[in-house]
């Protein structure tokens, strides 16, 4: 994955409550099991006119001059709720989001979220809304993971998200690259574990 460590872009606002994976990326776009060719289909039932089609709805946040290039989306409580699609992340990885910033969301979607390098990051929803207002004069948001901040202008937002979850987004690390830093600690366990319980070890 590709580090995050700190972030300026604009933020589009999409503050709508329990949207769910199948409006990120609807049933009908998911043509494949690959990572690739989902961005496209990114919430594509409210990006174009028509059910299927690619005619642009003009009225879309996202597809609004505005938003072009933006690395961070805002959305509403309960954001990425429904099936525990991960395509839903790989659609919004694929677009080039790399934050989401909501009042909460499905745990889940969070969970896939931080294992393909997108932070989802929880403000209260009037902080999230302050966030959105700026969005019209292109006012740029900075996300700093190491100092768990948030700012846009002079002020400054304050979020928590745990350790492990946070070193995975800035080191650009898996879960099992993480364990596997532990590889001499375990293979120390092993070897006191089969000294003390050899029975356990044994080959078929």
């Amino acid at each position: 994955m590709t580090p995050l460590v700190t972030l300026e872009s604009k933020a589009v606002p999409l503050l709508r409550d329990n949207i769910d994976t199948d409006a990120i990326i609807p049933s009908r776009e998911m043509r494949s099991v690959s990572k690739d060719g989902l961005a496209d289909g990114l919430f594509a039932g409210w990006r174009y006119t028509a059910i299927g089609g690619r005619d642009i709805d003009p009225t879309f946040v996202l597809n609004q001059p505005e938003s072009k290039g933006a690395e961070i989306l805002l959305g509403g409580s309960n954001f990425g709720c429904g099936s525990s699609r991960e395509h839903a992340v790989w659609a919004l990885a694929e677009y080039g989001f790399r934050v989401v910033i909501a009042p909460s969301f499905s745990p889940i979607f969070q969970g896939n979220c931080i294992r393909n390098g997108i932070a989802p990051i929880v403000l209260p929803r009037d902080t999230v809304e302050t966030i959105a207002a700026g969005f019209a004069d292109g006012t740029p948001v900075m996300i700093d993971m190491p100092s768990c901040e948030v700012r846009m202008g002079l002020a400054v937002f304050r979020f928590s998200m745990e350790d492990e979850a946070r070193t995975m987004l800035i080191e650009g690390a898996d879960a099992i690259e993480l364990t596997l830093r532990h590889r001499t600690e375990i293979e120390s366990f092993f070897a006191r574990d089969a000294a003390v319980r050899p029975w356990i070890y044994l080959a078929d």
